[in-house]
């Protein structure tokens, strides 16, 4: 294969619409926008979500409950999710990371108790589940808060 035997799939390119070119072009005249109004005129253009001045709808919409914009945010982790770990390794948020069982770590990590744990391991976290910690110190681990 040679760089100028290259072409496209057949059908995925199409001839640019010529606009405003004359009659014959099918697109002359009024160039496929009509006839007059706000979006006939050259530098229109509305809002996304505009309606014409008809109450949108996200307005139109009923509001319901309370968003707390200061709540911490935990990234959460299961237990049976940390027996990917070695026998005594320390787990925290950078282990948790280089593992990929945590993308982002927010505002810090939570450790849930979905599962068991089989490894006793010492867990470095923001927040246990009540649950979480008694199985992580049943099995001879430590849960330590940071």
């Amino acid at each position: 294969m040679k760089l100028q035997e290259l072409s496209p799939a057949p059908g995925s390119v199409r001839d640019v619409k010529r606009i405003g070119r004359g009659h014959g072009s099918g697109q002359g005249k009024t160039a496929g926008k009509g006839h007059k109004g706000q979006k006939a005129r050259a530098g229109h253009g509305m809002r996304p979500g505009f309606e014409g001045g008809q109450m949108p709808l996200q307005r139109r919409v009923p509001k319901r409950g309370f968003v707390n914009i200061f709540a911490t945010k935990y990234a959460t982790v299961n237990l049976a999710a940390l027996n990917a770990f070695e026998d005594g390794a320390v787990v925290d948020a950078e282990a948790l990371k280089q593992a990929g069982l945590v993308k982002k770590t927010f505002d810090g990590i939570k450790v849930l108790a979905n599962g068991t744990l089989t490894k006793k391991l010492t867990v470095k976290a923001a927040a246990y589940s009540e649950a979480a910690k008694a199985k992580i110190e049943a099995v001879g681990g430590k849960a330590e808060v940071i």
